[in-house]
């Protein structure tokens, strides 16, 4: 069982910036973890990939994100990092991390990003 605590959610005014957290309960570097990522879901809309991170360190970016986003992680915190940039209103949406571990999908309960006119 891995747990996931997101973080770091709140109000931001259009072209702002916000830096999103998610600590987990087991070492993120941890071979058996294929990957770490970043979703989101806006009112009454899909999650949707943002980004994502392999043990290895290889990212990848949905394009709406990409020049604007930066996943990173600190191994020693057991911490994956969202930093966002540049941020539009209709970014307004849940924030969620999570993990493909052992075949397991693991997600945190999500945090709040509000992005104001």
């Amino acid at each position: 069982q891995v747990q996931l605590v997101e973080s770091g959610g709140g109000t931001v005014q259009a072209g702002g910036s916000l830096r999103l957290s998610c600590t987990a309960s087991i070492p993120i570097n941890n071979f058996n973890t294929d990957f770490m990522a970043w979703y989101r879901q806006a009112p009454g809309k899909q999650r949707e990939l943002l980004a994502t991170m392999t043990v290895r360190g290889h990212t990848t970016y949905t394009d709406v994100v990409k020049g604007r986003f930066t996943i990173s992680r600190d191994d020693s915190k057991r911490t994956l990092y969202l930093d966002m940039k540049a941020l539009r209103p209709e970014e307004t949406a849940d924030y969620y991390c999570n993990t493909h571990h052992s075949g397991t999908d693991y997600w945190g309960q999500g945090t709040q990003v509000t992005v104001s006119l």
